[in-house]
């Protein structure tokens, strides 16, 4: 019997936890002493990842009964522009290295999508250790990081604002409350469950620490997620519904000004801080981030809401996905004149040519057709570019969550 005869793929299963935590860390070179320098005990370590186990869908090759190749899929829900959407949150990917080469993650990927095709779950979600790799597989970049440092004499003078700040336990109320907002008006975003909200604190140190913002009303509008180290502030998180509530959280950081040489942090959009501070000759950087790819076009489509053209639109599209049958072919777009959309197996000529990598960085806003269209990424003519700009709202995604 060949190594690969004596493989199975099964349900991973909280009894496997010890074996899941230790793939986990083989793969990624994390280090019992690297997660005791953030104090984590060894209880900690070994049960950190059993809610994966416990709540999420996870598939892995066995030999015999030890565990060599797994995939974790999140039960997540998404805000599309201004819609719910089911999304499968893919983490926990790893092989050992003797048993690379077998195809086995390309079999438990396929199986993992058709899974979640199953539920319902349209468009996937992950934080790629390798762009290619997932680029070969069907996922595109959707979102940015851009990472800043700010030095204390640069920080913003104080501006006047009706509210005031008050510093809370990471658990207090409030902060849900107010992502929860957030997130409604954020196109792109996690609706954070209880699941999500655990991987969000899942590796933060005790000392971190919330900053609520309450208007003149006593409503919380904006929390800050912080922590202060070797005269550094730390951001970990920065949210705000308004630009009052944004002055306010930043006039609570500039009183730090005597405490810290340095402000660093992360924002999740495109909107540089440099144009916004008055000395803005700081550092920025900006990568990116998260990647998505649509699980089930014609379901993605149903699901997906459309600018209102005010007329109905037909376009004809030939799809390619590099993985997954239901995904490829050709396909008739028809757009009501309100923006709901069908995509309907079609025997038409098509009028667009597009990979499911770019059909999904396209509807989810994180580049243009007009720009995929300039950069060959797109074929079609100049006339279903315009009208493809026209039907996919303008909002720059956003993500700050790690799973």
């Amino acid at each position: 019997m060949s190594r690969l005869d004596r493989l199975k793929m099964e349900k991973v299963e909280p009894k496997h936890w010890r074996q899941f935590n230790e793939l986990l860390r083989y793969v990624f070179q994390v280090t019992k002493k690297d997660l005791q320098t953030v104090g984590w005990e060894e209880r900690e370590i070994a049960l950190a990842k059993l809610p994966v186990l416990e709540q999420a869908d996870v598939l892995g090759w066995f030999d015999g009964e030890k565990l060599i190749s797994q995939i974790a899929v999140y039960p997540f829900q998404v805000n599309i522009f201004g819609r719910t959407l089911e999304m499968g949150g893919l983490t926990g990917v790893g092989t050992y290295p003797e048993y690379a080469n077998l195809g086995l993650m390309n079999k438990l990927i396929w199986q993992a999508l058709s899974d979640m095709k199953d539920r319902k779950q349209s468009i996937s979600y992950l934080y790629p250790y390798s762009l290619p790799f997932y680029r070969k597989r069907g996922w595109e970049i959707i979102s940015d990081k851009m990472t800043f440092e700010i030095k204390d004499y640069q920080l913003p003078k104080v501006k006047k604002v009706s509210g005031y700040v008050d510093r809370l336990n990471t658990e207090h109320p409030d902060i849900k409350t107010v992502y929860h907002l957030f997130s409604r008006r954020r196109h792109v975003a996690m609706i954070r469950n209880n699941l999500a909200w655990d991987e969000f604190w899942r590796w933060d140190l005790d000392e971190l620490t919330a900053a609520v913002y309450y208007d003149g009303s006593h409503q919380p509008q904006g929390y800050l997620l912080y922590w202060i180290s070797q005269d550094v502030l730390h951001i970990k998180e920065m949210i705000y519904m308004n630009e009052e509530a944004r002055n306010g959280l930043w006039n609570f950081i500039s009183a730090h000004f005597s405490m810290v040489t340095k402000v660093v942090g992360n924002i999740f959009t495109n909107d540089p801080l440099s144009f916004w501070l008055e000395d803005g000759d700081i550092k920025e950087t900006i990568a990116p981030y998260f990647m998505a790819r649509i699980v089930d076009v014609t379901q993605f489509i149903d699901q997906f809401p459309f600018r209102a053209p005010g007329t109905e639109v037909h376009m004809t599209f030939k799809v390619e996905d590099p993985i997954l049958e239901w995904n490829q072919g050709v396909f008739t777009l028809q757009v009501s004149a309100v923006g709901e959309g069908k995509f309907l197996p079609s025997k038409g000529e098509p009028e667009i040519s597009i990979t499911i990598q770019t059909l999904t960085t396209m509807l989810l806003g994180y580049k243009r057709p007009s720009y995929l269209a300039a950069i060959g990424r797109l074929s079609c003519n100049e006339q279903t570019v315009e009208i493809l700009e026209n039907l996919i709202e303008r909002e720059t995604p956003y993500f700050s969550d790690y799973f």
